[in-house]
């Protein structure tokens, strides 16, 4: 039988959850499609709890993450600001990182001799 180490990685501050997969993915998302409600259809989620989880982000952190346009003629939308891309790729890397040191380190366990 193959073994495989597995882990889920977030980052929290003193009011909660941060940066986490499924934010990282919303945020994807929204980024993707310009869109809050396009990125929660998407993820079969509400718009409400997108919006929670966005504004939730933007409010932890020393940056804003994401902008919302207002609509109009063209309608609304919303999209990522430089920061908010960065910590996308900033966690992407964490999680990759992560992933590896646990499978070097997995590598050195024998389940087979016990």
């Amino acid at each position: 039988m193959k073994f495989k180490v597995k882990s889920r990685v977030w980052i929290e501050s003193e009011e909660g959850v941060f940066l986490g997969e499924g934010r990282i993915h919303l945020l994807k998302l929204v980024d993707e499609l310009g869109s809050i409600s396009k990125a929660a259809k998407e993820l079969k989620m509400s718009y409400k709890k997108a919006w929670f989880l966005l504004d939730s982000m933007n409010k932890q952190a020393p940056m804003l993450i994401l902008m919302k346009k207002t609509g109009g003629k063209n309608g609304g939308g919303a999209e990522l600001t430089k920061y908010g891309k960065k910590i996308i790729d900033d966690f992407e890397q964490l999680n990759t990182s992560c992933w590896n040191f646990l499978d070097d380190e997995f590598e050195k366990i024998d389940f087979t001799k016990y």
